[in-house]
């Protein structure tokens, strides 16, 4: 099956899974702004990634915007972030970022990735310097929101090529 690996990337990460993804399935790989210059129509499938940001897949207008355009393809979209796989709001924010009729065209999963606040631009780093700091005020914080203040206070990778296993499955379908 045709395949291209299509990503938006700040940090590394996304870009990580998206190589390990296309060479696993011997696939093209484009970041975005080089794909919107391509003609997908010879592509059997497409498969987007792009980095969680509060909750959204930044970049899937883009890819939502050509989903009935590719109505005859296998449509994948991934998503990469710091949070572990575990984490039991991933699914719900997955879901989020598409409607119920996209669900049944596109299937998405998450991939656990991390920080790199070196490599982000400093407004990100800004706006997360200001999320630990209101948490941190917090009184009364909950388990969860402890182990997050200790995640995200300085640069981590838990990503893992493990993750790309259900991605390549779906495709294999």
């Amino acid at each position: 099956m045709k395949t291209i690996v299509i990503y938006t990337s700040q940090t590394g990460f996304t870009k990580r899974y998206a190589k390990w993804i296309a060479k696993a399935a011997g696939a093209d790989c484009l970041e975005l702004s080089a794909a919107k210059k391509k003609d997908l129509a010879s592509y059997e499938a497409i498969i987007f990634g792009g980095w969680a940001c509060a909750g959204s897949i930044h970049k899937i207008s883009w890819f939502k915007k050509n989903i009935n355009k590719w109505a005859d393809k296998k449509l994948i979209a991934f998503c990469v972030g710091g949070s572990p796989a575990s984490n039991p709001e991933i699914k719900t924010a997955l879901e989020k970022n598409f409607t119920e009729s996209e669900r049944k065209k596109v299937r998405a999963f998450y991939c656990p990735g991390g920080f790199r606040y070196e490599k982000m631009p400093v407004l990100s780093r800004l706006m997360m310097k200001m999320f630990i700091k209101t948490l941190k005020s917090k009184k009364h914080k909950t388990k969860e929101e402890k182990i997050m203040i200790k995640m995200i206070s300085s640069s981590y990778d838990i990503s893992d090529k493990k993750y790309i296993e259900p991605i390549l499955q779906c495709l294999k379908k």
